[in-house]
């Protein structure tokens, strides 16, 4: 258990009811309300996740939806795994499993750290220029290995147990958008008598 980086006080938070999750196998402590972001800062975590390419080291760098760096993959069992979702905007839930991304075997010590060391090295596609001999090994070996090494999350490889609702719905005008022009063309449409779907 880490230290709280909380400033006693402050913030909108309420510390009556928390929530236990994990990180990459470490148990944390959160306080209801909290992203999963704001919970590991509180609990000293910087380092969430390895850049594409290079696989840099990589914190937090906004509060939102903007967040570039910070993606997770969320787990709840081995069928249901969500990748590249940003840690700024899941809240935090008791029991939460989160694991970081593209990273191997740990994310403190990342084995892909070496292509920071050899970028000089690496111009721009140099892969395409580089990995042409045996043509045959593109598709087969490179690439595969490529993909793997610069890659983000991971989907599930399981069938999806759950079941979603759906709706078949008939319109003679669909309207992409619920912008000022979306709803005016969709109330336009309305007042001919056509069936419209409004879709944002």
């Amino acid at each position: 258990m880490t230290p709280s980086f909380r400033i006693s006080g402050a913030g909108r938070l309420k510390q009556a009811k928390t929530a236990r999750f994990s990180f990459d196998g470490q148990a944390y402590t959160g306080v209801d309300g909290d992203t999963l972001a704001s919970a590991l800062l509180a609990n000293g975590v910087h380092l969430v996740g390895r850049s594409f390419k290079y696989h840099r080291p990589r914190g937090f760098l906004s509060a939102g939806a903007e967040e570039p760096s910070a993606l997770v993959q969320i787990v709840r069992d081995d069928a249901r795994k969500t990748p590249n979702v940003r840690a700024t905007v899941q809240e935090l839930y008791d029991g939460l499993t989160a694991n970081s991304q593209n990273r191997w075997p740990s994310l403190a010590f990342d084995v892909g750290a070496v292509n920071d060391i050899a970028s000089p090295l690496f111009s721009a596609g140099f892969y395409y220029k580089t990995f042409m001999w045996p043509k045959a090994a593109w598709k087969s070996l490179y690439e595969p290995k490529i993909r793997a090494a610069a890659g983000l999350g991971v989907s599930p490889d399981k069938p999806d147990p759950d079941h979603y609702g759906a709706r078949y719905a008939h319109c003679e005008v669909l309207v992409l958008g619920g912008g000022a022009a979306g709803i005016a063309a969709a109330l336009a449409a309305a007042e001919t008598g056509v069936r419209v779907i409004l879709a944002d």
